[in-house]
């Protein structure tokens, strides 16, 4: 062989070795941190986070689930495979056997039928068990679920949002909301939680070096409270953020990725229907055709959003209705609706009936995607409206939990606020309307008044057939639309950004995380 072709073949080897040589493992990363603006989300265990989805994310980095959600849809956690038997009512998850918990004691399916029994007796407010008739452990990794009834939501509501509980602590605490020994956040999670800072808003979670689907990419997780996410990103002293999406192209150029999300969270108008004159109707519908939906989105967010469906589902679910009805803004409209029931114009512009002006106190926070706390106008832009029309408004501006507060107790006219899960599972919309359903959310309209409505509502939750409860969700969409408990106004541009410099790739989850939160913090993108 000649020099030339030697060293040629030499070169082909060396190549060949190249290209077969294995990849480096890529370096554990120290620590990941999140910026969030509110910073206290409660702590992270199913009894004491704070009732929206950030406390539920919290929480999901300890306690992992029978399954779980990557971009596009399920997959396997906790439990390796799962089948469904019509004719027994019956789920079947067979449990990966490597899972064990953070004190390194084995998770079983004792574990699993634990739970089940132990939210029937202390309820957890974002699932229900009422349709779980009983729970059965056969041998350490399998765990046949009965339903008392067919469930259509419960790979969703149970199999991909119920933590589960270790038996061997939970089983002889009584007062779950009141425990709050360390052994309360052992979970079977990708993280262990080492600290919760309230005054701060900061929490830390560390790997947990024995989880069943390998160690977390990233040794440590925080998360830190900035109200300022642009510079907190720019400066990398925070790897992840929701942003306003004006911050968008800014952050662009500075080399950070950013994510825009489906319309998965809904800003709304909660109603007290409770007492007149919202119990009525005609009322309802005069305040729908009072707000300009596009205005409040022109003035309040400069068009970053989207005017929202009355049917509450947002357009990217797979059941969204198109033809559910609609409130094109009327003045004329909504002056006549308040006419029809006795109001009339008094000299000052303002409506009254029986020498008493009608007066509304209207709650207002600054509440957007992801629990964020983002100054904006809506609060004063709908009273302007409704001034517009004739109905004089006392504007308060509260904190988000005051507000919560005064909703879940019914001690309020008419409040802004705002919720997600309008992509997840249809479910939402039991949650959202129904007291026996959202009796526990602060987002629910808790209306039960239309025996139409509630029917409808019952029907979706025992229809297997997708195709059938489809038909179903439409007119429940329908019939919302025209009794409007509640006013969805809008869905906001939803959008984060991340530094792509340490290897991590975040995303929005199709349908939300769980039951459809619009969160890109999903425990899969630090899962190896």
């Amino acid at each position: 062989m000649n020099k030339r072709l030697y060293v040629l073949a030499l070169l082909v080897i060396s190549a060949l070795l190249v290209l077969a040589a294995p990849a480096p493992a890529q370096a554990q990363i120290q620590e990941i941190r999140i910026g969030d603006s509110k910073g206290d989300w409660g702590y992270p265990n199913p009894y004491r986070h704070y009732p929206r989805g950030p406390g539920y994310i919290r929480m999901s980095w300890v306690f992992d689930t029978l399954v779980w959600k990557d971009r596009e849809g399920y997959v396997p956690a906790l439990a390796d495979s799962w089948s469904y038997d019509s004719a027994k009512l019956a789920f079947t998850f067979h449990l990966n056997p490597k899972a064990k918990w953070h004190d390194l004691k084995p998770l079983t399916a004792d574990d699993v039928a634990f739970t089940i029994d132990y939210f029937k007796k202390h309820p957890y407010s974002w699932i229900s068990v009422d349709d779980v008739s009983r729970a059965e452990a056969l041998g350490s990794h399998k765990v046949i679920i009965y339903l008392s009834k067919p469930y259509a939501p419960f790979i969703s509501d149970i199999g991909g949002t119920m933590p589960v509980l270790p038996r061997h602590i939970w089983q002889s605490v009584d007062n779950p909301g009141a425990y709050d020994d360390p052994k309360a956040f052992v979970g079977s999670g990708p993280y262990r939680f080492m600290d919760f800072n309230k005054a701060q808003g900061t929490y830390l979670y560390e790997a947990f070096e024995e989880h069943y689907r390998g160690r977390a990419k990233a040794d440590r997780l925080i998360y830190v409270r900035t109200g300022q996410p642009l510079i907190s990103l720019s400066n990398r002293q925070v790897d992840l953020a929701s942003i306003q999406p004006d911050m968008a192209e800014p952050l662009k150029q500075k080399g950070l990725v950013v994510l825009k999300d489906e319309r998965g969270w809904n800003k709304k108008l909660m109603i007290n229907h409770k007492k007149a004159p919202y119990s009525d109707r005609r009322f309802r519908h005069a305040l729908a055709f009072a707000i300009n939906q596009q205005e409040i989105i022109d003035k309040s967010h400069r068009g970053f959003a989207m005017p929202a469906s009355y049917g509450l589902l947002s357009p990217d679910h797979d059941m969204y209705n198109p033809n559910t009805p609609s409130y094109a803004f009327s003045l004329e409209k909504a002056r006549a609706l308040l006419e029809t029931m006795g109001y009339q114009k008094g000299a000052d512009g303002y409506y009254g009936k029986g020498g008493q002006a009608l007066k509304i106190e209207l709650l207002s926070s600054n509440i957007t995607v992801a629990g964020q706390s983002v100054v904006d106008r809506d609060g004063e832009v709908i009273k302007k409206q409704l001034e517009q029309v004739g109905i004089k408004v006392d504007l308060v501006n509260l904190e988000q939990a005051t507000t919560d507060s005064k909703v879940k107790t019914w001690s309020f006219d008419l409040a802004v606020s705002g919720h997600g899960g309008v992509s997840g599972d249809a479910r939402i919309l039991n949650e959202m309307i129904s007291s026996k359903y959202g009796a526990g959310s602060v987002n629910s309209a808790r209306y039960d008044e239309d025996a139409e409505l509630a029917a409808l509502l019952e029907e979706q939750m025992v229809e297997m057939d997708e195709g059938k409860r489809k038909k179903i969700v439409y007119k429940i969409q329908e019939v919302y639309a025209q009794v409007l408990p509640a006013i969805s106004l809008y869905y906001p541009d939803s959008m984060s950004a991340y530094s792509a410099e340490k290897g991590i790739v975040w995303y929005y989850t199709k349908g939300g995380i769980s039951k459809g939160i619009p969160i890109p913090q999903n425990k899969m993108s630090l899962m190896k």
